[in-house]
């Protein structure tokens, strides 16, 4: 089993920045890679970022892409989306995942629900314009 806790959301001004934090206990955290997905009122969820095991790659959805930027700590077991640049329609319920499956995330498989074994609760984003 792995814990996923999100903190971090919270409201924010557009043009304005927020970074959200994802500590993850209960198993080795280089076993995993790392997304964040986010649900946004009335619509489906939609993935935002992700990292690899090691932290070498990473992957950004087109609509945040230059704005947010995923980093993970292994000392700390954390990931991190900084959002800078904020939109209204940024504004969502933003979910840390992890995957033992996924090692790219160029298919659409990997920025899907299924293979992520492991989600956090989530952390409120609003974005005021």
């Amino acid at each position: 089993q792995v814990q996923l806790v999100e903190s971090g959301g919270g409201l924010v001004q557009a043009g304005g920045s927020l970074r959200l934090s994802c500590a993850a206990s209960g198993r080795t955290f280089s076993d995993y890679s790392m997304a964040w997905f986010r649900r946004a009122p009335g619509k489906e969820l939609e993935f935002v970022s992700a990292i690899s095991k090691s932290g070498g790659s990473t992957y950004y959805a087109d609509s945040v892409k230059g704005r947010f930027t995923i980093s993970r700590d292994g000392a700390k077991n954390t990931v991190y989306l900084q959002m800078n640049s904020l939109r209204p329609e940024d504004t969502a319920n933003y979910y840390c995942a992890a995957s033992s499956r996924c090692v790219v995330y160029s298919t659409s498989y990997c920025k899907s629900l299924g293979p992520h074994e492991y989600w956090g609760q989530g952390t409120q984003v609003t974005v005021s314009s």
